[in-house]
């Protein structure tokens, strides 16, 4: 027996009895499996079976289904909707359902035809195989038989699939092959004359997740180079976080920078349904993009997923899932990924609009009552592993949702049922974007669950104090938050000198520290021992004020504020990384100028 079937498909057909926009009812179905993909009318158009009842089939098309009429046929092909998973997924843009944009291009020009059709994986180009297995080796699923180099920074591990083990009855020597070629056979152990084609290509269905041995708990985490991030909202590698936020307020700016700084080995962005001109950016920009840690083009070691907010609505609900399966791949080597889906809220209205469609009892706002399951099912896929294979080996997938509810309004059930799956808040604030404050995160409605995990992480990598820095800092902002209310009834005046020092504390941490542009070559990467000192300057100023005002209560807030040590710090952000030993000079300076020279 062999597995080439997988690459053979099925011609039973039915017959469209309705069509109602991206929704087609057919006929004549009893042949067909939930989740089966199908060839709807003459065109050819992919379609995937969500409904099934008797012999009739509710179908969501994933292409615009505008002069599809009743009577035309539908071809079943018996597989479910898979994406191909082996060398050429780096550096790739795909639609929703892993078709290369750049290959559909050159088929059809700008615009996509429908019913078009291309290999998520170029069947031509030749990959140098080298394998790290030899015939007679007992091998079970995601152990490694070789690898190719992918690109120049990653090297793809070819390994078993899963389900599938044995020992090697033959293996091909070091050389060129295609994605199609079979590269080894294996021998089942258990079924007599059972054998496995292996080749350099897998395939797998999207709504699955690909088996693990165990997960584990994550400890390290996810460096972003933000320092808002970094310092109060931490994420781990492995870990799961939002970004909810109205129009305009930075999300995709935060995804972006995200992507390009996180300290993952793989990238994968899902732009689920995002306005046309802010994909286009993104696919402009990428490329051009350098890998701060390689020197070399940050999309040797990314993959994009583009569905635009003009494409057909049911592809926008798969892209996530092709996101995440070509994530889990990755994962599943051993290596490090980052998945960035902008946004979820796109995925939420297609499936409510699918749901709509099928005439399904509706939730809250009209939501399909499986909201809350398919986005904690997604989400669930992230995680710190131990992959498959004798090996042992590690891999962690992180994932980091947009959601823009409407008007803002975070009660609204697609934010609800994030924040229940989710352990990172970062709230988004419309008032920061709008007084150019970036990343306009709000500290005082953001959380993360995450800080116990990477305490010790942070102690041996910032410094032993941090607990207690981070601690402080965000006390500061938080008196400064009820401080203000009183401000605003009774002016400044009224406050105590020591409270006027946190005001002016507390405006230095928003201003210096968390305030940080992304298009600055310096300041928009912050290594964790800058971020350390950065927060140990303007604290240590302020204890030092602190300790002034103790021997001198007359002393006026001005002489304090205006001392030329508070320019210095406010410039912290813009010493290179190469040298952050200037900062504990200024810390120095710091505990000690106020009560000697003032």
């Amino acid at each position: 027996m062999s597995n080439k079937t997988q690459f053979d498909t099925q011609h039973q057909q039915g017959i469209i009895t309705k069509v109602s926009g991206p929704l087609v009812v057919a006929k004549n179905m009893s042949a067909a499996k939930m989740y089966e993909v199908v060839k709807v009318s003459e065109k050819k158009l992919i379609g995937e079976v969500i409904e099934l009842h008797k012999d009739t089939a509710s179908i969501q098309v994933y292409e615009e289904t505008s002069g599809i009429g009743p009577g035309e046929p539908v071809f079943l092909t018996g597989e479910s909707l898979s994406v191909e998973l082996g060398p050429g997924i780096l550096e790739n843009i795909y639609d929703g359902i892993q078709r290369p944009l750049p290959a559909l291009k050159k088929l059809a020009g700008n615009f996509i035809t429908r019913g078009i059709e291309s290999p998520g994986l170029d069947r031509s180009r030749k990959w140098h195989f080298k394998p790290s297995a030899k015939q007679g080796d007992e091998l079970q699923a995601g152990d490694i038989l070789g690898a190719v180099q992918e690109t120049e920074i990653v090297s793809h591990k070819i390994m078993i699939p899963p389900g599938v083990s044995g020992k090697i009855e033959s293996i091909v020597k070091e050389g060129d092959y295609t994605v199609i070629d079979e590269i080894a056979k294996i021998q089942n152990s258990e079924i007599r004359n059972t054998t496995y084609e292996i080749r350099l290509m897998q395939r797998w269905p999207i709504r699955r997740a690909r088996p693990i041995k165990e997960k584990l708990l994550p400890y390290e985490p996810l460096i972003t180079g933000q320092r808002i991030i970094d310092a109060f909202f931490p994420i781990t590698k492995g870990g799961t976080g939002s970004v909810p936020g109205p129009f305009g307020s930075g999300k995709t700016v935060i995804q972006q920078q995200l992507a390009k700084w996180a300290d993952a080995d793989i990238i994968v962005y899902v732009g689920c349904g995002e306005r046309g001109n802010e994909m286009t950016e993104v696919l402009q920009e990428f490329p051009e993009l350098i890998d701060p840690k390689s020197g070399k083009p940050l999309m040797k070691r990314t993959v994009l997923v583009a569905n635009t907010s003009n494409m057909p609505v049911a592809a926008r609900e798969a892209s996530v899932y092709t996101g995440i399966t070509l994530a889990e791949y990755y994962r599943d080597m051993g290596y490090k990924v980052a998945l960035m889906a902008d946004s979820t809220s796109r995925w939420a209205e297609a499936m409510r609009e699918i749901s709509g469609r099928l005439e399904e009892m509706p939730g809250e706002e009209g939501y399909p009552a499986y909201l809350g399951s398919r986005t904690a099912a997604f989400y669930e896929r992230a995680g710190y592993v131990k992959c498959l294979g004798k090996d042992n080996r590690e891999g962690c997938l992180s994932v980091v949702g947009a959601v823009s509810p409407p008007g803002g309004d975070l009660s609204e059930p697609v934010t609800q049922n994030t924040l229940r799956v989710t352990k990172v808040f970062w709230a988004l604030d419309a008032q920061l974007a709008y007084r150019r404050h970036y990343p306009a995160i709000n500290w005082l409605n953001s959380y993360s669950l995450y800080y116990e995990d990477v305490n010790d992480f942070m102690k041996e990598k910032a410094g032993a104090d941090w607990p207690e820095v981070r601690a402080q800092a965000m006390d500061l902002l938080q008196q400064e938050a009820s401080l203000q209310e009183i401000v605003r009834l009774v002016g400044v005046e009224s406050l105590s000198l020591k409270e006027q020092i946190v005001l002016d504390t507390a405006k230095s941490l928003r201003e210096d520290f968390l305030q940080q542009n992304a298009y600055d070559e310096v300041d928009t990467y912050t290594s964790v021992k800058k971020m350390y000192l950065m927060l140990k300057a303007i604290l240590a100023f302020h204890n030092s004020a602190l300790k002034k005002i103790q021997d001198d209560p007359e002393l006026k807030i001005e002489i304090l504020t205006s001392d030329p040590l508070k320019e210095k710090i406010a410039k912290l952000k813009f010493v290179p990384e190469e040298k952050i030993g200037e900062i504990e000079g200024v810390i120095e300076e710091a505990g000690k100028i106020v009560i000697s020279n003032l």
